[in-house]
């Protein structure tokens, strides 16, 4: 009960961070805060984009590059700016071409140099012509517009905007369709095209089956209906303006001029039939230049090639709805919070510190990826404002977590550290409760141990020997314990108490301890020539092992208490500890224990070794040695021998039974212990019970 009221207020507490969160970043991501690395990351994914979409085939690019120029000044001897009866002849090549438009993105706004007539040529070809469209531009600072002198804005079938759409950071992002300028409405210069096309040829479209009035709408709708609050729409470029493989402008007078002369042309007219063509300056210190989001330096032109490269393919960035967007906050607001869940249910400090590194940089690296993934495809989904709202949750629950939270867990862990292993210690810390003052009754596998003889060598031995001999067992023995599920209890001089199956549940906690026992006696196997050499004598270890109910907990006071367990079973597993002296045995286990083991750990074989009766308790009880596989298969004839003759002894066959222990007693301690007792009870009255002599 406790621990779920403990989840509710953990819940409660983490929807409150994520609302917090949440509701923080939503006010950012409405008032446009961090727009500025959102615009770094939205040009950083339109390189990505760039890479996966094609330039439509109906576009063609004119420029009027510096090879153009330098072909005008030697062979036609036109210095700048060129005449426009030049312009004029190449408006008539594209009257023989009979493309969809001709837009030009030049502005004549001033008289023709080479005088009026130069004007009036050009004027002429344009309204022979009947598909050029002149450019018209608002300056900003004055809110003026420039228009084409009257000669050349009549004879044009279209006027264009061509103003662009800045950001603060003066990138173009973005294009306009519509202009409204002091009651004047313009089409945008990439747009005019396109609506030049469907107004002049209303009978083409519906003679293929379409509904003039519903024309703009089936062309235009996909695209009207991602239109920003500002009127723009997000602009999908290219990687470069020569995707769109521009012509040369005297390359094409080159071929007028070939085909006035009944010349094969360099450039067929047919090549350029139906197709949507724009004329601009591109020779260095003329054409004006832009940024946009690939490409730093780009010529304006291609602002207005790519806006109706976008209305022929509908390859416009659409941005996520509010909600999405809202949703998408909100979500990595949760998250943020959950990966700090995720990591402490960690099972060791090793594994959270992992965690803490690996969960929060694949969940960013994963957005990212969605983020270019869902770019590509032409979605324009917010990436800073999510992503910061994942970060903050995610450090503000690592900091609540650390200072509430992580008290007690820096509690837990230092109070226990040396007693139990790092897995149960985090059990303790997902369950705190567990430590309240007091007591539970748990059934425990308990653990005591002694070394034998151990006060006649400690009196001769030096303080600073004893005790760099005491913390080097006791270090070995109790890393054993705990690697085995372990807490230990105290340590008294040179014993060892120890329990399993709490504080935390462990599985299989008979089998742990048996375990524990059976590796502390081959360590101090392995251990004991170095410790004989440096104590003078062997050192030899007996520990009782004993399974049942105790009461285990927080015992003492408010102020200073020990985790600690009492009970009848708890003093049994020290009575079996002692009893070991009067066998000669060094591990002894009580039948219990023997039963819940056997079946779990078949390679060990039990040595049945007395029904006894021992200081201070009334009930008899059966006691046991547990023997390793490969001990016993060496000593089997001699524990086969001891087993003949104890069955004898219990039958009160003593004089029998002696004569049997006597055979192997040299070899067999607990044989040597049995035919001592068979000379003790000759002719005495037997129970059938062993007296055990003291603790």
């Amino acid at each position: 009960m406790q621990n779920t009221s403990k989840k509710k207020k953990k819940f409660f507490h983490s929807l409150i961070l994520v609302l917090i969160v949440f509701f923080v970043y939503c006010l950012f991501y409405f008032f446009n805060g961090f727009s500025f690395l959102e615009a770094k990351t939205y040009d950083s994914r339109m390189k990505f984009a760039g890479k996966f979409t094609s330039p439509s085939e109906e576009i063609c690019f004119i420029a009027l590059d510096q090879e153009s120029l330098d072909w005008g000044k030697e062979e036609m001897g036109w210095s700048w700016p060129w005449p426009r009866a030049a312009y004029a002849d190449i408006v008539n090549y594209f009257t023989l071409s009979n493309p969809k438009a001709l837009a030009f993105d030049m502005l004549f706004t001033e008289p023709s140099l080479y005088g009026k007539e130069d004007d009036e040529i050009f004027a002429a070809a344009c309204k022979n012509n009947g598909k050029v469209i002149q450019s018209v531009f608002e300056e900003k600072s004055t809110g003026k517009l420039l228009y084409p002198i009257s000669e050349i804005k009549e004879s044009a079938s279209e006027l264009g905007m061509i103003t662009s759409s800045m950001d603060n950071d003066d990138i173009i992002r973005r294009a306009k369709l519509f202009f409204t300028i002091d009651g004047e409405y313009f089409n945008s210069l990439g747009l005019s095209p396109l609506f030049l096309d469907l107004f002049q040829n209303p009978a083409k479209h519906i003679s293929q089956g379409k509904d003039f009035s519903k024309l703009i709408v089936d062309t235009l709708g996909k695209s009207i209906s991602s239109l920003q609050a500002d009127g723009t729409l997000n602009l999908r470029f290219q990687s470069s303006i020569d995707d769109y493989l521009p012509y040369r402008a005297s390359d094409i007078l080159k071929s007028y001029y070939a085909l006035t002369r009944g010349e094969e042309p360099l450039l067929p007219p047919e090549n350029f039939t139906d197709t949507y063509c724009f004329f601009a300056l591109y020779a260095p210190g003329l054409y004006d230049i832009c940024s946009i989001p690939n490409n730093q330096v780009y010529p304006g032109v291609g602002v207005h090639i790519t806006l109706l490269d976008n209305l022929l393919n509908n390859q416009f960035i659409h941005k996520t709805p509010w909600y999405f967007s809202v949703l998408w906050i909100f979500l990595l607001s949760f998250l943020g919070v959950f990966t700090i869940n995720i990591s402490e249910k960690q099972t060791t400090s090793k594994k959270t510190i992992l965690s803490l590194l690996l969960i929060p940089t694949f969940t960013i690296v994963f957005v990212i990826l969605i983020s270019y993934f869902l770019f590509a495809l032409g979605i324009w989904m917010p990436l800073i404002n999510p992503i910061l709202s994942f970060l903050s949750s995610f450090i503000f629950a690592f900091v609540f977590s650390y200072t509430k939270e992580g008290k007690q867990r820096r509690f837990i862990k230092n109070a226990f550290k040396q007693y139990v292993s790092p897995t149960v210690i985090e059990n303790l810390i997902q369950n705190p409760e567990k430590l309240k003052l007091g007591g539970e009754k748990r059934r425990l596998s308990i653990f005591f141990s002694d070394i034998q003889g151990f006060t006649s060598i400690s009196e001769n031995m030096e303080p600073e020997e004893l005790t760099e001999f005491l913390n080097a067992f006791l270090s070995e023995m109790s890393k054993i314990i705990l690697e085995n599920g372990g807490t230990i209890d105290k340590y008294e001089g040179d014993a060892i108490v120890a329990f399993w199956n709490a504080p935390a549940d462990t599985q299989n906690h008979e089998v742990c301890a048996l375990t524990a026992a059976l590796q502390c006696q081959k360590k101090l196997e392995e251990l004991r020539e170095n410790f004989t050499y440096r104590l003078g004598s062997p050192i030899y270890m007996r520990i009782g092992l004993n399974v049942g109910d105790a009461v285990v907990g927080n015992l003492g006071s408010k102020e200073r208490f020990d985790y600690t367990m009492i009970g009848d079973s708890v003093n049994l597993a020290s009575r079996l500890e002692g009893l070991n002296k009067e066998f000669g045995t060094y591990t002894m286990c009580s039948q219990d224990l023997k039963e819940a083991t056997e079946k779990e750990i078949p390679e060990i074989k039990w040595r049945e070794l007395a029904t006894v009766s021992v200081v201070g308790k009334k009930a008899v009880l059966t006691v046991f040695e547990p023997i390793p596989m490969d001990e016993y298969q060496k000593r089997e004839t001699i524990l086969n021998t001891f087993e003949k003759g104890r069955k004898l002894f219990y039958k009160g066959e003593f004089s029998e039974a002696q004569k049997i222990f006597e055979t192997i007693a040299d070899k067999d301690r607990p044989a040597a212990a049995y035919a001592k007792k068979c000379t003790e009870l000759a002719g005495k009255h037997w129970e059938g019970i062993w007296i055990a002599s003291g603790k």
